[in-house]
């Protein structure tokens, strides 16, 4: 009788910056719970260097990536086949590497992101007014579901507002949406806002103006660290009255 394969699946985690993943550990810890053995780490990938990456870890025997900042769109020209959320986010956060050397992305960060949101935090989305910052690939997963729970209306805010107004134009058959820079934001509040910049990793924050938080509005950076982002530190000081990191999206 042949012996049971124990040879470890090989996944990992790419982007950039990497090191700060909790990736590694979650996966590490529902492999261990279905009784699967993987070897998952954390690869920092240099800009311009993302395709050879992959390449080079699907040769090394890859199963599988996760796709973070700032490679999200490159992952999905890198796909043979797609789910439907993937193309219409235009980006993936997930390549699994078929047996007939095929490419699959998807991309689960929006229904990561409204279970979140919704479950969570407790959280209801329909008729409430967002505001997303940014227009990269983490913004493009989110739109999608996030017009599905039917707010009142999403506002995609962009330093270079031709590419939230890009986004805005290929999401409108789904719900209200628009575009808009950051200085054109004064004046208005809103229910949540979600932060997609990866300013954050930087300890930066996007140049919002202080009144933009709502009565009782969450604020809610898609990234997260060993402690509370700047642009979490930013919000509390300017009215917002929760704030939550965005690792509740992984798990």
């Amino acid at each position: 009788m042949a012996e049971a394969d124990t040879t470890p699946a090989l996944y990992a985690v790419m982007g950039s910056p990497v090191a700060h993943s909790r990736s590694p550990a979650i996966h590490k810890l529902f492999a261990k719970q279905l009784g699967h053995q993987i070897e998952y780490s954390a690869i920092e990938v240099a800009p311009g260097e993302f395709p050879q990456a992959v390449e080079q870890f699907r040769a090394g025997g890859g199963k599988g990536l996760n796709v973070t900042v700032p490679y999200k769109q490159e992952a999905f020209a890198l796909t043979d086949n797609v789910s439907e959320r993937a193309r219409l986010a235009g980006a993936v956060n997930t390549l699994k590497f078929e047996a007939d050397g095929a490419i699959f992305g998807d991309n689960t960060d929006g229904a990561g992101l409204v279970h979140d949101l919704t479950r969570n935090l407790g959280v209801a989305l329909k008729g409430r007014k967002i505001l997303v910052l940014g227009a990269g690939g983490a913004v493009r997963g989110v739109l999608a579901p996030l017009l599905r729970q039917n707010p009142e209306l999403l506002v995609v805010a962009n330093r270079t507002v031709s590419k939230a107004k890009t986004l805005a134009r290929e999401h409108a058959p789904l719900g209200k949406i628009e575009a808009s820079g950051y200085n054109e934001l004064r004046g208005r509040r809103f229910d949540i806002v979600i932060n997609g910049t990866s300013a954050s990793l930087k300890g930066e924050v996007p140049p919002l103006p202080e009144n933009v938080f709502a009565n009782r509005a969450l604020a809610y950076d898609m990234a997260y660290g060993d402690k509370a982002t700047a642009f979490m530190d930013w919000a509390a000081l300017h009215g917002a009255e929760r704030i939550a990191d965005g690792l509740g999206m992984l798990v």
